[in-house]
């Protein structure tokens, strides 16, 4: 994955807030973590990711596409995913924290 920061404290004098582009390779999945006490939300410009969460015990997963939104909350443990084996997918993140905080876990159950 390549992350590319637009708005920051270091590009825009940003204090809490922190936005840019995520591009995700085809066929290619991030590790189960969480983003301590940030939030963040995601919004897709193109491609098919999927994101993946733990709900009561079972896997539940968000397949997106172009347009849409996906929030993830504080401390949330998830993984996201590019299904597709030879398109990229582009979204756009926005998060509540100037660091990029990624608490790897085992799983999703943590």
């Amino acid at each position: 994955m390549r992350r590319l920061a637009a708005i920051s404290g270091a590009t825009a004098g940003s204090q809490r807030l922190w936005m840019g582009q995520t591009h995700v390779s085809p066929a290619t999945r991030s590790s189960d973590h969480h983003h301590g006490a940030s939030e963040t939300a995601i919004y897709v410009v193109s491609g098919t990711p999927s994101f993946v969460f733990l709900e009561d015990g079972r896997e539940s997963r968000i397949d997106a596409g172009p347009g849409d939104y996906v929030y993830v909350p504080p401390y949330v443990p998830h993984r996201e995913e590019n299904p597709d084996p030879s398109v990229e997918a582009v979204v756009v993140i926005a998060r509540s924290t100037q660091e990029a905080i990624v608490v790897n876990l085992p799983s999703l159950a943590g």
